[in-house]
């Protein structure tokens, strides 16, 4: 079991910059990969971008330049640096980590309880 624990959201003004955290209670260099969603209001969960075992990145287009996904295995925890914020980045941040069992297979999902990030003039 592996819990995970985001912070760092908040109140930001249009064209700013936050950066998110995701703590991990157990180790992240045996996660398969992790990633970041984000859910706005009335809206489904949507995949922000994500970082596998090895540091390959990927972003959704609508992120793509602003944001990185970065991951420090030393002191279990993920990153989300986001830069040029925009009003529609409005949305509550979850990260997400996926390992899968070396014997059997299985895949194991952990999810954060989230971090709401507001832009807003």
């Amino acid at each position: 079991q592996v819990q995970l624990v985001e912070s760092g959201g908040g109140l930001v003004q249009p064209g700013g910059s936050l950066r998110l955290s995701c703590a991990a209670s157990g180790s992240i260099s045996s996660a398969n990969a992790m990633g970041w969603y984000r859910q706005a209001p009335g809206k489904e969960r949507e995949l922000v971008g994500a970082i596998t075992s090895g540091g390959r990145t990927s972003y959704a287009d609508s992120v793509k330049g602003r944001f990185t996904i970065s991951r420090d295995n030393a002191k279990k925890t993920m990153y989300l640096q986001m830069l040029a914020l925009k009003p529609e980045d409005t949305a509550v941040y979850y990260c997400n980590a996926q390992y899968i069992a070396a014997l059997s297979g299985k895949l194991y999902d952990y999810w954060g309880q989230g971090t709401q990030v507001t832009v807003s003039q």
